[in-house]
């Protein structure tokens, strides 16, 4: 009997496996799952037309025709490209630009025309076109005709293009985006910057992020599987429709697998050109949870039937999984306490700018994974679909954020001027879209805003989350928590963001308003530094960082002191870093941005400190073009602060990290501070051979290791690290010789010949021994021999006004990066060559397939 029951549950595995590679686009030829939602999804991404208007990349203005959206506008010497696209990235970087954005140009009006056919076939369906970001203002039409508005540009959205459409014939889309009425803090990217697809369902279907799946119980035994399915009847006549839903396994390929579980049926009445909702459930044995070590997820099945004939199918992701906020134990997943080891990031791709690329957001996550971290916030907007999908796969808790700003803006043209009209309906959307994603813990519904002691208008944003998805708590990032519990604003979350000042906290954790209210670090350390930059007596030279981890603005502290700060209210659910990344603008302690003095709204004196630094910085107008901030570089190299986290965030991972580098050929003699990071509790630090002693550290007070008064000699310094009285670790830094080659790596040399996966190559200056050399910086030139092309260039320093797309490069204290891609449809292998004067370069192959 089970051999019968194991051939049938094999043979429908098949069969729906073998189903979604014929009919459904949703899914890759491999059976993949390619995103949520409807059956026919199909990408939009290619064949773009694009021209653009208003403020130039060199400054001069272009004037912008009338009736660009019109069918007769001739647009063929429009430049062709394929989405997703960021005008801005390309540059140049011009140095009377604002630093907060990245001296990029990217403010400017972008028009895009596409041309496209929708078969016969289609003749009675609906068309849509789904946008999963516009960078911003954007107004949308189809053959001339008027469809509709999105201003923005982090939300993603729907456009009924059936109303206007031409079956048969040729359509043309048009999209007008403005950045020039568009004000950010950081570099916000311009253009359709995220992905784009064509949608078509009959006329009755699952409506626009039409499903809702909770996990009410959940045992070991089994989970009862809760989902809300929104039907909707655009006919003109009134139907009743079937609809069936089966749960499958979700393998970490994306895959399908075994059909698990049936909801019972349920036949709806619809009106005509109205929609329905109702409520299934399904029981999953034995289920999987879904959990940050063991990531495992679920397929639901939709298919609606009318008059037998099924007219719809529809797709959602989904985990099992429960998770419990408290004031004085944590917060639990799955019921095991899960201290927060999170990091707060901005949305672009370094070199890569805003545009969207799944594989660059998988490299900087498995950075960020294999550091310890466990949690990202979406810093400070709705981020790109791809990287909830991936926190899903790889086990990442996401604080899901809407704004950095409410009524009140923080620029003259950021989200205030959107707030009245549009604050509902972009709520609304971030959680429509994101709230089957079990990544996502927490919806955020502010970063630091103005209003922040607004009691009402807390409460009423908090309102429009909780009746969408009352399953998860509603939170905000506060620079003045101590203002925004003293009002009683902060009454209306569930949990209490806190961005930096902790100093009251006993004093809130005794108040009987808050004394049950659990509370995170939303925002926390902001320390700054440059990679492989050490000074001694200054923590700042030349517009660069001291990378010995002691520097922060005023607002901010050392990783060191925040983590006393978890240990001494060890009920906190952890932190979330600012920031995982650097990344383009923002470019503190080198940038004069005024709202960095809303950190100070309540301490006059440092504001007025703040204020003379801001006259001084935009008097003598600083190169530097994006942060500081990362604890890896904007190349995606890590800083030495890396080695300090995966200590603290992952102590059973025995590791050990010295730093400086040992190349101080002026320095002999002299007094050179020595820090050590390691997961151990004591260490020995040689030179050359001989002890300078062994060290411990004070539980709950000790994060690093310091040796102050080492006298420098060239030579090797080791470390040997022990934890409870065994080695642990070791780590060695030597003096280099002179450099002689350069060395390539990849973080992968297997690609898909689809034009957007990217191999990612890290080029090293190296002595003859192989050991990098500090303080190196020889000209790279780059080039590819074969079916492969350079997307771009990188090397991590925050000053450097060498475009992006350059095939030529300095190397920034010994190491640079290339991102490299294979040419669309054309299987085959590549190499990749980096040469420079003096040295012995390095080749490297990349297949692609």
């Amino acid at each position: 009997m089970n051999s019968v029951k194991n051939l049938f549950s094999l043979q429908t595995t098949i069969l729906f496996v073998l189903s979604l590679m014929i009919a459904g686009t949703s899914f890759s030829q491999n059976g993949s799952m390619l995103r949520m939602g409807a059956k026919d999804t199909r990408s939009f991404d290619e064949g773009w037309l694009f021209s653009r208007y208003g403020l130039q990349p060199d400054g001069s203005q272009r004037e912008e025709p009338q009736q660009l959206e019109s069918i007769a506008f001739k647009d063929g010497d429009w430049q062709k490209l394929s989405l997703p696209h960021d005008w801005g990235i390309s540059g140049p970087f011009r140095i009377e630009l604002e630093g907060g954005t990245g001296k990029l140009p990217w403010k400017g009006i972008g028009w895009y025309r596409k041309h496209f056919v929708v078969p016969a076939s289609d003749a009675g369906k609906r068309i849509f076109v789904d946008f999963d970001g516009a960078m911003a203002n954007a107004k949308i039409w189809l053959n001339g005709n008027y469809v509709g508005t999105w201003p923005y540009g982090y939300n993603s959205f729907r456009m009924d293009l059936t109303p206007y459409l031409r079956i048969g014939e040729e359509n043309i889309l048009a999209v007008r985006l403005d950045t020039e009425n568009w004000d950010s803090r950081w570099y916000p990217g311009a253009g359709i910057y995220r992905h784009v697809w064509l949608v078509t369902t009959n006329q009755v279907h699952v409506g626009h992020w039409g499903t809702y799946i909770t996990t009410p119980e959940v045992s070991d035994a089994s989970a009862t599987v809760r989902m809300k399915t929104t039907i909707d009847n655009q006919g003109k006549l009134p139907v009743e429709a079937r609809v069936e839903t089966a749960v499958f396994e979700l393998n970490s390929n994306n895959t399908p697998g075994e059909k698990l579980a049936s909801f019972n049926e349920s036949v709806i009445k619809i009106e005509a050109d109205t929609n329905a909702t109702i409520t299934t459930q399904a029981i999953v044995r034995n289920p999987k949870r879904w959990d940050i070590s063991s990531p495992s997820r679920y397929l639901a099945q939709t298919i609606v039937r009318v008059n037998g004939k099924a007219v719809d199918t529809y797709y959602t992701p989904f985990g099992v999984r429960t998770i419990e906020f408290t004031a004085r134990n944590g917060f639990l997943l799955n019921g095991r306490r899960v201290q927060i080891q999170g990091t707060c990031n901005h949305h672009d791709l370094g070199a890569l700018g805003a545009a969207i690329n799944t594989s660059a957001l998988r490299r900087q996550l498995t950075i960020l994974k294999e550091m310890g971290c466990n949690a990202l916030r979406t810093s400070h907007n709705p981020p790109a679909p791809e990287l909830l999908e991936l926190a899903d796969q790889m086990g990442f808790l996401v604080w899901d954020e809407a704004f950095d700003c409410w009524k009140t803006g923080k620029r003259a043209l950021d989200y205030n001027k959107l707030y009245e009209e549009w604050h509902e309906k972009d709520l609304k959307a971030m959680v429509h879209r994101d709230q089957n994603h079990p990544s996502v813990f927490i919806w955020s519904i502010g970063n630091e805003v103005m209003d922040q002691r607004n009691v009402e208008m807390t409460k009423h944003l908090a309102g429009i989350v909780r009746a969408e998805d009352p399953t998860r708590p509603v939170s905000n990032g506060y620079n003045d928590p101590d203002g925004g519990r003293e009002t009683g604003a902060v009454e209306g979350l569930d949990v209490m963001g806190v961005n930096y000042f902790f100093s009251q906290q006993p004093k809130w954790d005794a108040d009987p308003r808050y004394m049950n209210k659990p509370t995170i670090g939303s925002e926390t350390s902001s320390c700054v530094s440059s990679r492989g930059e050490y000074f001694f007596g200054t923590e700042y030279r030349n517009w660069q960082i001291s990378s010995y981890d002691h520097a922060y603005p005023g607002w901010g502290c050392s990783p060191d002191e925040q983590f006393r700060t978890n240990a001494r209210y060890p009920h906190l659910l952890g932190e979330f870093v600012w920031t995982g990344f650097d990344y383009i603008g923002e470019p503190t302690p080198y940038n004069s941005d005024e709202t960095n003095l809303q950190n100070f709204r309540n301490d006059p004196e440092k504001r007025k400190e703040l204020e003379a630094k801001l006259d001084e910085i935009r008097k003598k107008n600083p190169p530097s073009r994006s942060s500081y901030f990362g604890i890896v570089d904007l190349a995606g190299f890590p800083k030495d602060r890396f080695y300090l986290y995966q200590s603290h965030w992952r102590p059973d991972y025995p590791m050990a990290h010295i730093l400086p580098h040992w190349n101080w050929a002026e320095r002999i003699g002299l007094a050179t501070p020595v820090d050590v990071y390691t997961s151990g509790d004591e260490a020995e630090l040689f030179l050359n051979g001989k002890s300078l002693g062994r060290k411990a550290k004070i539980p709950g007070q000790d994060f690093r290791l310091t040796w102050d008064t080492v006298k420098y000699a060239p030579g090797e310094l080791e470390v040997v690290c022990y934890k409870n009285g065994k080695q642990w670790a070791t780590d060695v830094v030597k003096t280099t010789g002179e450099a002689a080659k350069l060395s390539l790596s990849a973080d992968r040399t297997l690609i898909k010949a689809d034009g957007d996966d990217l191999s990612f190559i890290t080029v090293k200056v190296t002595d003859k021994e192989g050991s990098v050399v500090p303080g190196s910086h020889p000209l790279i030139k780059f080039s590819v021999e074969g079916p492969g092309e350079i997307v771009a260039t990188d090397n991590g320093d925050a000053t450097s006004f060498v475009p992006f797309q350059s095939h030529e490069r300095p190397a920034f204290n010994g190491m640079a990066l290339v991102i490299v891609k294979g040419k669309k449809g054309r299987n085959g292998t590549f190499s990749v060559k980096a040469e420079s004067a003096r040295l012995v370069g390095s080749a490297l192959i990349v297949e692609s397939k």
